[in-house]
């Protein structure tokens, strides 16, 4: 009896040891809890934002990272809400008419000198606000499923990954892990502008940065697109190496409209992986159950592939790319629509539409193509942004569209 109670402990021990190392499949369960109605939409520095930072801070260390805020995995940030768009926003000590903000920051420390950064931004909309795109009258909360309960969700899994493997591996890998949740991005990149002049660790010693915004949403094309490939020169073949799956689109700008800027504006090679926008964007319909949880997981194998395949490259070389958004052209009106920014065809084509819109009056419907806008041809979303931008308010404009097979021509008032 004494040795079968022996043996019965042994294999109970084994069976715990196997249990720990097996990855998390949670990505459904996180996304579920961070756009749940209960956390009110996340916005900055509410009640529902802390509610996330604690949760996140919570699954941290469950998997086992090590805290690497400034209070445990916490690094508070605080700030005066921007009274000109012009300006930079004003972090600040000062408790009178400040917001403060938490990034959360977990570490995987394999004694190496370089470190990868892993993030995703947590916080959305709370219950609309300026960059909200609903137009219905009543409140309505803004989960931010897509928008970024998926990045965050991502994040967490190849957190998970990460440390099963080098929990298990004879030899660590080569590279440090910080996963790294921002807040603020809505407002302004401004978690990850926070941390990129307050890090929490020597920035000199950061590979490169992996930023995961709004990849929740994978087409049954498989589209996916990633920006900063041209920021170290090892990314387009790394990820052309292990793709099996997407028909990417790749965008070489180390600068874009998420937290990765942050890091490439202080010489990081960045990637921003981004399934596309759609007509949930920025409205109260982003929910958790109209996520691709399939397309996630690809998504996270791939970028976990990819990290392996980089690790005995050493440190990264930085390179600086053309940033598009000096040369983008600035515009008066617009036509009220949803471009799709996966689109790789002849044209801009248009994801959605929104009411009470010149787009919306002139019959332009979602999937519709612009290929012609007063006497300029639209080839690509440069060209749609050169020609919208000679029009102001009160001008009229032939459109020309692709519905189709169909050529429609119509005029928008704008």
């Amino acid at each position: 009896m004494k040795k079968i109670i022996l043996f019965l402990v042994f294999v109970g021990i084994i069976s715990c040891d196997n249990a720990s190392h097996i990855v998390e499949k949670k990505i459904k369960e996180d996304v579920e809890f961070l756009a749940d109605d209960k956390l009110e939409g996340r916005q900055t520095g509410t009640p529902g934002e802390e509610k996330a930072a604690e949760y996140i801070s919570n699954r941290m260390r469950d998997i086992g990272l090590q805290p690497k805020g400034t209070d445990g995995f916490k690094q508070a940030f605080s700030f005066k809400p921007k009274t000109d768009p012009h300006k930079e926003v004003e972090f600040t000590t000062n408790a009178d008419g400040t917001i403060t903000g938490h990034n959360v920051i977990g570490f995987l420390d394999n004694q190496a000198e370089k470190t990868i950064v892993i993030g995703a931004h947590y916080d959305h909309l709370g219950y609309g606000g300026e960059g909200s795109l609903y137009r219905g009258k009543d409140k309505a909360i803004h989960n931010g499923a897509d928008d970024n309960a998926s990045g965050v969700a991502v994040m967490l899994n190849l957190a998970s990954r990460l440390k099963i493997k080098n929990d298990t591996a004879k030899v660590k890998d080569q590279n440090n892990y910080m996963f790294l949740a921002f807040s603020g991005e809505e407002m302004g990149l401004l978690g990850s502008n926070y941390f990129s002049k307050n890090p929490t660790i020597d920035d000199k010693s950061i590979n490169y940065m992996i930023n995961m915004d709004m990849v929740g949403k994978l087409k049954a094309d498989s589209t996916l697109a990633v920006y900063g490939v041209g920021t170290s020169p090892l990314f387009k073949q790394t990820l052309n190496a292990h793709n099996d799956d997407f028909k990417l689109i790749i965008n070489e700008s180390g600068v874009g409209p998420s937290d990765h800027t942050s890091f490439y504006l202080i010489d990081i090679p960045v990637l921003h992986f981004f399934t596309g926008q759609h007509e949930d964007y920025h409205k109260p319909t982003d929910d958790a159950d109209k996520l691709n949880y399939e397309g996630m997981y690809k998504i996270s194998d791939y970028i976990y592939a990819m990290i392996a395949d980089l690790d005995d490259n050493g440190e990264l070389a930085f390179r600086k790319t053309k940033n598009e958004s000096d040369s983008t052209p600035r515009f008066k009106v617009g036509l009220g629509v949803v471009p799709d920014y996966l689109y790789d065809g002849k044209g801009m084509r248009i994801d959605g539409t929104r009411e009470e819109t010149p787009a919306f009056r002139a019959g332009i419907q979602k999937g519709d193509v612009v290929v012609k806008l007063g006497d300029s041809i639209v080839t690509d979303m440069m060209s749609y942004m050169r020609a919208l931008s000679v029009f102001e308010e009160g001008d009229e404009a032939k459109i020309t569209v692709q519905r189709k097979e169909v050529t429609i021509d119509t005029v928008v008032k704008f």
